[in-house]
């Protein structure tokens, strides 16, 4: 054993620790006896110990400059599929030799050339060959090391299915691919933690790109040109973010001085794409149009990609070297209408053919041409008209035909409830896969459909060639292409109900289960379905909601939902003690009376309430006072009259506003519902009295008020009449479609007018000069009567048919509503 010892003096400037040490030196190892370490340096320590002597200290991992930045780098969150070479892209295919020869040749050019142009969009139809493209490019850049980052956009692809992810992602990226910029990338991170989760998609893009990038140009290095690859924008689950990064990336070449960066973007031509771009200038973007391209050039490509493809298949399946023979392979090229993506799936289709892949061939063939037959028996050229139907056949129609052949392949060796059973499965598991948001794995479908694996798991096997489906039965099941999708949803493309997907069930299925609920008149149970459901599934149903835009139908779903929970005080009575009187405030009278009895065993020790909160939502939206507030008659609706000429509807159960009813041009002191809900009644400060539709907002009338100060409204029960303060005003009679709806209560009118409450313009009630107003609003038997300054000074409840809910609506001079329970 070999002993040294070894020292430093206590004020050297490469050691923030003072010590001596003891090291031992056996089996090529180094151990290190420290003693009265102080401060923080006993990992440097450790590494300059193994630098001078050669050997590794027991215990100690070496920590390397880098590793903290990968640490910091770890905080972004990334889509892990959205790089072109990510593990589920591949199997995803590269342009083949002397393919897009002259396109990619042109892309080329613009990125490594000086065309000040700084983006390439390269748009064309679905199936058109952009994605293989796009990796192509990205392969090549990625081989020179001058890709700097690539995200593949999937619908339904989960993080790369939207852009949420698109900024981290492509930051984490160039930190690896653009070494010069990671420790800028790192320190944006550093600096702004919570740069991810917290800000907007454009401060990411100028924090952990823009700024990082920016620098190198300071540390004296000479600009290099980088690429950054975006395919499918189109597939992006928000129209405002797809034209937000089309923004962004086009203002690159302005805004940054560290670098060249050059972006290759493809997508469908759709309308917030082409709108984005045309709000940039030409000189910021170059256009292609991919379809456009001259069709001899694509079908020259495809037909290469057919051959190349088919001869493997002919290898594999032992058929002869010259197989299928140069006129299959026109036939095939003239079939696929410049789609790529159809070439791709008959292949894969006749290669899951296995010894019958001649059979799979001639029925593609087959289903080709009766394609033609029925489209030249749908034309209305006649047979001499020296025109040839065949290229009248639109691309997507040539699309549509092979994935009905691929669909009813396996069907031909079925029996008729074989076939019957066969069609149920691909409905239910292809709908399951085209509808989800994210994609789940084979095992989940299981679960997910409630049928038996080998279903599941037979169905996929039979749709590989339009299906991607891996044999881990834990990964993602995904299309191969979404034109797939685009077909399965669509019923006249699929012209067999017995594959179209229904995505109206669907959505009615998400909007109304509750009310089916309901109408059982089962009460809802701890471990029942509709709590398991819950437990399980109430994120993936608002979501669904989201997507459908019904967000606001949750939470008055839910509440309703709430009224069916079976367990209550009326079913647990010791929660009379339990719950009731532990969370009722300190001020409630009931609770000082009883709180004696309260068990000792519980105790609320913080966010205790000292008295009931009257307010259940503030409502905000005016510019200038509000002058009145009406509830529609069933209490789900409230009206309010302000100085901003406008009238707005608003929800009661969640505060949104329903509509905003604009047309007065001056204040509008008075509102009113008439006894269906189906009006509301407007008066002005410009002579005016409008009525509207209550669902649309729509004007339906337009009336001359009996005089300048109507300041008060209300419809009589049959709502032919609307009275004022300044008189009765005869409403038109086509103002009434159908009948008014007979009301299901009878509920007096009620209406103050100055000192007096009326009852069907009775006078009932004599108001103190204290509880007069300018104010009301009035819920079936209820007035709230309510002065100047927002101070509510009375609420009355009258004698009447059923028991409504107590609420009051304040108008403020802030512009403000709140809405109270009593």
């Amino acid at each position: 054993m070999l002993r040294d010892q070894y020292s430093q003096p206590d004020q050297s400037p490469m050691y923030p620790w003072h010590t001596w040490f003891t090291t031992y030196s056996t089996a090529g190892q180094v151990c290190v006896q420290r003693e009265g370490l102080v401060g923080c340096g006993v990992n440097q320590a450790a590494n300059d110990i193994e630098d001078l002597f050669g050997l590794p200290v027991l215990g100690h991992t070496r920590v390397l400059p880098e590793a903290g930045l990968d640490n910091t780098l770890d905080r972004l969150p990334r889509a892990e599929d959205a790089p072109f070479n990510a593990f589920a892209e591949q199997h995803k295919p590269a342009c083949l030799p002397d393919t897009r020869v002259d396109l990619l040749d042109e892309i080329y050019n613009w990125a490594d050339g000086q065309d000040e142009r700084c983006v390439f969009w390269l748009s064309g139809l679905a199936g058109t060959g952009k994605s293989t493209i796009a990796r192509t490019v990205a392969r090549r850049y990625d081989d020179r090391q001058r890709l700097a980052a690539s995200f593949f956009f999937s619908r339904g692809g989960g993080d790369v299915g939207h852009a949420s992810k698109f900024v981290t992602s492509i930051a984490v990226q160039l930190a690896y691919s653009v070494p010069a910029a990671r420790q800028h990338i790192s320190d944006a991170v550093a600096e702004r933690s919570d740069v991810a989760s917290q800000s907007l998609l454009r401060d990411q893009w100028q924090h952990l790109v823009l700024c990082p990038l920016s620098k190198l140009h300071e540390s004296g290095r000479e600009p290099q040109t980088y690429i950054i690859v975006v395919d499918a924008l189109d597939e992006c689950d928000s129209d405002n973010d797809i034209r937000l990064i089309v923004q962004l990336l086009a203002e690159v070449r302005l805004l940054l001085t560290g670098v060249r960066l050059r972006v290759f973007l493809t997508s469908r031509p759709e309308v917030p794409i082409r709108h984005g771009f045309g709000q940039i200038g030409d000189t910021e973007h170059k256009d292609v149009v991919l379809h456009g391209i001259t069709p001899s050039i694509v079908d020259h490509d495809i037909a290469t990609y057919l051959e190349h493809s088919l001869r493997i298949i002919a290898k594999e399946c032992y058929q002869a070297d010259d197989w299928p023979g140069a006129e299959v392979i026109r036939r095939l090229v003239q079939s696929a209408s410049g789609l790529f993506i159809w070439a791709a799936t008959a292949c894969r289709f006749i290669q899951e053919g296995g010894q019958f892949v001649a059979d799979r061939l001639r029925a593609v063939l087959k289903d080709t041409f009766s394609a033609d037959s029925s489209s030249s028996k749908d034309s209305s050229s006649s047979e001499d008209s020296g025109t040839d139907e065949r290229f009248e056949i639109l691309p997507e129609q040539r699309l549509d035909s092979i994935y009905v052949t691929v669909l009813k392949g396996p069907v031909r060796k079925y029996r008729k409830q074989e076939r019957k059973r066969w069609y149920t499965l691909i409905r239910e598991t292809l709908g399951a896969i085209v509808l989800l948001q994210s994609p789940l794995s084979a095992s989940s479908l299981v679960r997910l459909l409630r049928v038996p694996a080998e279903d599941v798991h037979r169905t996929l096997y039979e749709l590989h060639s339009i299906v991607d489906v891996l044999q881990d039965p834990d990964r993602p099941v995904r299309l191969h292409h979404p034109s797939f999708r685009d077909f399965l949803v669509n019923r006249k493309r699929c012209g067999d109900d017995s594959f179209w997907v229904d995505e109206s069930k669907l959505r009615y299925a998400c909007r109304y289960w509750v009310e089916h609920v309901e109408r059982s008149q089962q009460s809802i149970t701890d471990g029942d379905v509709v709590h398991v459901f819950l437990q399980t599934h109430l994120l993936h149903w608002l979501e669904a909601m989201s997507l459908m835009e019904e967000t606001e139908q949750c939470v008055r779903l839910l509440a309703r939902l709430q009224a069916l929970v079976a367990v209550g005080v009326a079913e647990a009575p010791l929660q009379v003690y339990l719950s009731a009187l532990v969370f009722a405030p300190e001020a409630s009278i009931v609770r000082k009376t009883f709180f004696v009895q309260v068990p000792q065993e519980v105790e609320m020790l913080s966010d205790k309430d000292t008295d009931w909160y009257a307010c259940r939502s503030v409502l905000e939206g005016h510019w200038s006072s509000v002058a009145a507030v009406a509830f529609s008659p069933d209490g789900q609706l409230l009206a309010s009259a302000s100085e901003d000429r406008t009238v707005r509807v608003w929800e009661t159960a969640t505060g949104t506003c329903r509509s905003v009813l604009e047309g007065h041009s001056d204040a509008v002191n008075a509102v009113a519902f008439s006894s269906d809900g189906q009006l509301v009644a407007s008066a002005s400060d410009d002579e005016t009295v409008r009525l509207w539709e209550t669902a649309t907002g729509t004007c339906r009338s337009e009336l001359q008020g009996p005089s300048p100060y109507v300041d008060q409204l209300g419809f009589w029960l049959d709502s032919q009449v609307l009275h004022t303060n300044e008189g009765d005003m005869p409403l038109p009679s086509d103002l009434f479609s159908t009948p008014p709806l007979e009301q299901e209560e009878h509920h007096s009118q009620l209406l103050v007018e100055d000192q007096w409450v009326l009852r069907d313009t009775q006078r009932l009630l004599w108001l103190p000069f204290e509880y007069r107003t300018d104010n009301t609003a009035v819920y079936k038997d209820m007035p709230n009567c309510k002065p100047n300054y927002m101070q509510v000074h009375c609420l009355l409840r009258f004698a009447s048919v059923g028991a409504p809910r107590l609420y009051t609506a304040t108008a403020s001079r802030g512009a403000i509503l709140q809405k109270s329970a009593i």
